[in-house]
């Protein structure tokens, strides 16, 4: 389990967003009492730092900055839910290891809820929910109308010993939990909810980040249910920060795109990756790992066990042409790397395509391993510029894994 990655400390100081002239009435906009109630924490620096209640109720509130050694506590019935105000939305820079916006060029707005330079954050409670109200956020992105690049519902930059746990998400104006530059992350017990329509509300994304825990987890949006990124092209390989020691477990989920991602942004490079017992219905794709031309860096030692799917459009899925580009400045020589990849132990019923994996002609797909695969469904493996070997694999798989080895 992710137990004793990131102690949990209790913390004696406690307040309630009351205190400061909260109303959760859910038309009172309490940005004045959540940023009056986080000043308080983080100047008084309470030995253990302090615990910030949030009582039953619905707190509207525009987006608003944490701080280190807190915790953000939902009771039962409360909600903290997002302003529709999109034009007061603050701005703030584009990631290093993006360059732009991850949807358009210059800066993109900050997350709802966000955290930068922070060090012992919980958020958690007896799953109390926190609502991006993303519907207005989505429908600028459908029209084109979107300035930047839409606002997660969660970030933490450069964090670390983050817990996160028993609270629901749902509608976010784009990907869900966003942990980015961060170590020592655990994400468990939580719900994360969008319309299977909504766009690009990933799950949980980690990003070149290293020691992180996902588990126990329900998670059904419009995009990947937990997708691993570490960069996108040249900015994400000057930048050289990978992904790695990242830890998925039980996770059940939906979703039109993939259960379990990898990429399509991996320049800072991607490795030592377990994801294990993952439960997925109506699918876009079971597993994906996906990267381009000018991605640079690598893919190594990713290991995925005992996944069970029911109805998809693929099984498995690898490739090497996923994904667009910052700019037109990117290298068409960065070549990633990808090798190492061990999938054992997956069921899949009415799969309509059981695989594809499909390599780059200038950087072959090495090592790829299957192991006790059952994909019931109507179109078997598709395969090139690949190598590997399988083992009790059916349907069977293409020419280049046949060979049964180690």
């Amino acid at each position: 389990t992710c137990s004793g990655i990131v102690p949990l400390r209790y913390r004696y100081d406690k307040i309630s967003i009351t205190d400061f002239g909260g109303v959760g009435d859910g038309r009172t906009v309490n940005t004045k009492a959540f940023r009056a109630a986080i000043y308080r924490i983080q100047h008084l620096k309470r030995r253990g730092g302090t615990l910030l209640y949030i009582p039953p109720g619905v707190y509207l509130t525009e987006s608003f900055n944490l701080t280190s050694h807190m915790t953000l506590y939902l009771a039962k019935g409360a909600v903290i839910r997002a302003v529709q105000d999109t034009w007061n939305w603050p701005l703030i820079d584009p990631l290093p290891s993006y360059g732009r916006g991850r949807e358009l060029p210059g800066g993109r707005y900050m997350s709802f809820i966000h955290g930068d330079g922070l060090r012992d954050v919980v958020i958690t409670g007896q799953n109390g929910t926190i609502d991006g109200q993303g519907e207005v956020w989505w429908n600028m992105w459908r029209s084109r109308t979107l300035k930047y690049t839409r606002p997660n519902l969660i970030e933490f930059k450069d964090s670390k010993e983050i817990i996160i746990s028993n609270v629901i998400f749902q509608n976010s104006p784009f990907w869900n939990i966003h942990p980015v530059y961060c170590s020592n992350v655990v994400i468990h017990h939580v719900t994360i909810l969008a319309p299977q329509d909504s766009p690009n509300t990933d799950g949980i994304d980690p990003d070149s980040s290293y020691n992180v825990c996902i588990e126990d987890s329900y998670i059904s949006t419009g995009d990947d249910l937990v997708a691993i990124k570490s960069g996108w092209d040249q900015y994400g390989i000057a930048y050289g920060r990978p992904s790695s020691n990242i830890t998925i477990r039980r996770i059940t989920g939906s979703s039109p795109f993939a259960g379990i991602a990898i990429g399509s942004e991996t320049s800072g490079g991607i490795k030592n990756i377990i994801a294990e017992h993952i439960t997925l219905s109506n699918m876009g794709v079971g597993v994906n790992i996906k990267t381009n031309i000018g991605r640079g860096g690598y893919i190594k030692n990713i290991k995925i066990s005992d996944v069970y799917v029911d109805t998809a459009k693929y099984g498995i899925k690898i490739a090497g042409d996923t994904g667009d580009h910052p700019d037109e400045n990117y290298n068409p020589n960065a070549l990633p790397v990808v090798k190492g990849i061990h999938i054992k132990n997956v069921w899949g019923v009415n799969v309509r395509n059981a695989g594809s994996i499909q390599g780059l002609k200038g950087s072959p797909f090495t090592g790829i391993c299957l192991s006790e695969i059952n994909l019931h469904g109507y179109k078997t493996w598709k395969c090139s510029d690949v190598s590997g070997t399988s083992l009790k694999v059916s349907p069977w798989p293409c020419s280049e894994l046949r060979t049964t080895g180690g």
